[in-house]
C-alpha cells in the first residue's frame, strides 16, 4: 500500500476518534473478520447485515459518523463499537429515539461499569415494555377468539330472565365499561372504590347475566349488543 494511502487511513482514524465523545461503551458482540483500521461502508454494511441507506440514516441521527478516503466512506473502530450497541438495541425493537437517548446518556459514562449499568437499565425498560405488549396482545387475542366463537345468529337473551341491558345497575355498567377497556380486577376495584373480593363478585354477576363463561366472553357479547364499546 502506498505511503499516501496509509496516511489517509491514519488520518481518517484520528478524525473519527476525535469526533467520538464516548469514553466507555457497553459490551456488545462485534462481527468477525473486520479489519482493525477504518472499515469501508460496504464491509460495515455486510458485517452488520444492513444496507448502505441504513448506515446513512444512522449518520443522520448522529449515532455513527463516517470519514472519506477519496470517494469511499469509511468508519473507525469507535463507530464499529457503537454500531454493535445500536444493532443489539434494534434487535430488541427499541425505537430510534430511544436509542438516541441511550447513546446520549452513554456519553456521560465515567467507567465501564457505569456504561454497562446504563445499558442494562435500558434493556430492563424494554423488557417491561415487551411484557406489557404481550399482555395486551394476549387480551386482544382472547377477545378476538371470543368474538369468533360467538354465533350472533343464535337467538338467546343477552341477560338472564329475558331482561335487557337496563337490568345492569349503574355500578355494573361502569364495571363492564372498565372491563372492556382492559382494566384488571385490581384496577377496577380502585376505580370503583371497592374491595377486591367485592369487585370479583361484581364481575362474576356481570358474567352470569350475559350467560358467559368468562369476562372476555361477557365483553364480546356486550360489544356485539352495543352495550359497551371496546
Amino acid at each position: 500500500m502506498p505511503d499516501g494511502s496509509k496516511r489517509l487511513f491514519a488520518t481518517a482514524g484520528i478524525a473519527s476518534e476525535a469526533r467520538s465523545k464516548y469514553r466507555f461503551l457497553p459490551s456488545a458482540a462485534l462481527p468477525p473478520d473486520l479489519p482493525d483500521g477504518p472499515v469501508p461502508i460496504a464491509d460495515m454494511a455486510n458485517a452488520f447485515g444492513v444496507t448502505h441507506r441504513t448506515l446513512h440514516f444512522y449518520e443522520e441521527k448522529g449515532l455513527i459518523s463516517a470519514n472519506r478516503i477519496g470517494l469511499m466512506r469509511v468508519y473507525g473502530q469507535d463507530d464499529v463499537m457503537r454500531m454493535a450497541v445500536i444493532t443489539v438495541c434494534r434487535e430488541t425493537g427499541m425505537a430510534i429515539a430511544v436509542i438516541q437517548e441511550l447513546m446520549d446518556e452513554l456519553r456521560s459514562a465515567d467507567s465501564q461499569e457505569s456504561a454497562e449499568a446504563m445499558f442494562r437499565e435500558a434493556l430492563q425498560v424494554r423488557k417491561r415494555e415487551l411484557t406489557a405488549e404481550m399482555s395486551t396482545l394476549h387480551r386482544q387475542l382472547q377477545q378476538v377468539g371470543d368474538l369468533l366463537d360467538y354465533d350472533g345468529s343464535i337467538e338467546e337473551p343477552p341477560l338472564n330472565d329475558n331482561q335487557d341491558s337496563a337490568s345492569l345497575s349503574p355500578q355494573e355498567r361502569r364495571c363492564l365499561e372498565l372491563m372492556a377497556e382492559g382494566y384488571s380486577t385490581q384496577r377496577i376495584a380502585r376505580a370503583l372504590d371497592l374491595k377486591h373480593d367485592e369487585t370479583k363478585d361484581l364481575e362474576a354477576g356481570i358474567i352470569l347475566k350475559f350467560r358467559a363463561n368468562n369476562r372476555f366472553q361477557a365483553i364480546a357479547k356486550a360489544v356485539l349488543l352495543g352495550i359497551v364499546q371496546a
